[in-house]
């Protein structure tokens, strides 16, 4: 069975979209070594997506550029599902599942297609959420050397909650992006 990874880009003061879900400053980014993209791409079965990140993609579509307007710059081909109260109204859509379920059960769903291959959760919100149900294998950390001031946190949690972590991997081929991979304190491995 493949990993639940919480996997983002985060800005230097801690977000990981500006204000109104704006991506465009990823292009601050450090450029990736050829092919750490892709590979990327293909560990990943399925994607669980909130509301408001879709709901933005979908009204930034003619501003967005090429890599912030699809999942991992179009190289990932998968089932995406986001999670929602409405889902009636994404019906018409059908590049995504729209679930209204607990983040328990999109994992159990998520992991019934993605066989061996990862899911990743691509929301602050339904991250946290996995995170308070125990769900959350490893953190994937890119870090983009831009301060947005304002944006969508990476963890938001009012009267604070503590979460530590620890190192399992640097990848050396992208020292600039000061890309790492972090898994829970104390958890051995994988489920």
């Amino acid at each position: 069975m493949g990993k639940v990874a919480w996997g983002f880009s985060c800005s230097l003061d801690g977000f990981i979209a500006g204000p109104g879900h704006d991506m465009s400053w990823l292009s601050a980014a450090e450029p990736l070594t050829d092919g750490t993209t892709e590979a990327m791409a293909a560990a990943v079965a399925v994607i669980i997506s909130g509301r408001r990140g879709y709901d933005a993609a979908k009204a930034q579509a003619d501003i967005r550029d090429e890599m912030t307007s699809e999942a991992y710059g179009g190289a990932w081909s998968g089932t995406e599902f986001v999670l929602t109260h409405r889902p009636e109204e994404l019906e018409d859509d059908s590049s995504v599942i729209a679930l209204n379920c607990s983040i328990a059960e999109a994992v159990d769903r998520a992991q019934a297609i993605a066989g061996d291959r990862d899911i990743q959760i691509i929301s602050a919100d339904i991250a946290r959420q996995a995170l308070e149900a125990d769900l959350i294998d490893e953190l994937q950390y890119f870090s983009v050397p831009v301060f947005l001031g304002d944006g969508v946190r990476i963890f938001d949690v009012p009267g604070g909650r503590r979460l530590d972590w620890e190192l399992v991997t640097i990848d050396e081929a992208n020292p600039r992006s000061f890309a790492r991979t972090y898994r829970p304190k104390g958890r051995a491995a994988y489920r």
